[in-house]
């Protein structure tokens, strides 16, 4: 952020600007935004709105509490230097990292997806430019929760199916409480029910999720370079990240019922 011609430290800012506005409930916006997700899963943009549709003071205290401590500073004074988005797309910096390090798992991912993490960033931006959101310590922290959503997926196992991406939503919410994500997660499985007609227990994965979530340790707040040079099997251990067993069992019975990890009734679907 440029700041009287220089750029101004995320350090120097202060933790919470004056015109952030932290609290939101407008259920029907959020609904309508859902639906247009439905109709154009790929238009990432449409799960910010909800988000900040369904926004509320937790995830504030818990930025603020991290912020204030020392690991942060030492992260935000790193991550000047080479934003993390930035960090996990220069796939060269890894060629050195071991067949099963989170590096290489990660870069596999994302070339099997066709993806970066910059892509994500360019899609929160699309929802709201750089220049009209609040310049504070908090922006940092929740750009830090969008730039690790894809090592989120690696972590976990959870794909990007659409029951995978509710599911993994299920995992964030216990993370970091937000309600926008929250409301994604069990609409996203009430809608693959309303198109399948499955017998899969949905909902269930969606517990299982949360349950994932709550045990294990705050996920945006590891050393993202760190991790990735580690053998993903011990990082998983580290950050008690479970195994999805209900996740797998139901896209092993909708595989049986003829429905692909790719078409769970997301795409083309009627809305809600």
């Amino acid at each position: 952020m440029l700041i009287l011609g220089r750029m101004m430290a995320v350090l120097d800012l202060p933790l919470v600007a004056d015109d952030r506005d932290v609290t939101g409930f407008r259920p029907l916006k959020a609904l309508h935004h859902f639906r247009n997700l439905i109709a154009d899963k790929e238009d990432t943009k449409e799960v910010f709105f909800i988000i900040e549709a369904l926004k509320g003071r937790k995830v504030r205290r818990q930025a603020e509490a991290f912020l204030r401590t020392d690991r942060a500073r030492d992260f935000m004074q790193r991550e000047e230097q080479l934003a993390i988005a930035d960090m996990l797309d220069d796939h060269n910096r890894w060629a050195d990292c071991g067949p099963n390090t989170v590096a290489q798992n990660y870069i596999r991912f994302m070339k099997r997806e066709g993806l970066t993490a910059n892509g994500l960033v360019d899609e929160s931006y699309a929802w709201r430019p750089r220049e009209e959101r609040p310049v504070d310590q908090v922006e940092w922290y929740l750009n830090r929760l969008r730039d690790t959503h894809d090592l989120f997926h690696v972590l976990t196992t959870y794909g990007r199916d659409a029951l995978g991406e509710a599911a993994l939503l299920g995992f964030s919410y216990e993370q970091n409480h937000n309600l926008g994500v929250k409301f994604i997660a069990y609409a996203g499985a009430r809608q693959i029910k309303k198109v399948t007609g499955t017998s899969a227990p949905l909902y269930a994965v969606i517990k299982e999720g949360r349950k994932l979530g709550k045990a294990a340790k705050k996920l945006a707040h590891m050393d993202v370079e760190a991790v990735m040079r580690e053998d993903i099997n011990v990082v998983r251990e580290r950050l008690r990240i479970g195994v999805p067993v209900v996740y797998r069992q139901c896209l092993a019975q909708l595989d049986a019922e003829g429905f692909a990890e790719k078409d769970l009734g997301i795409d083309d679907a009627q809305t809600a």
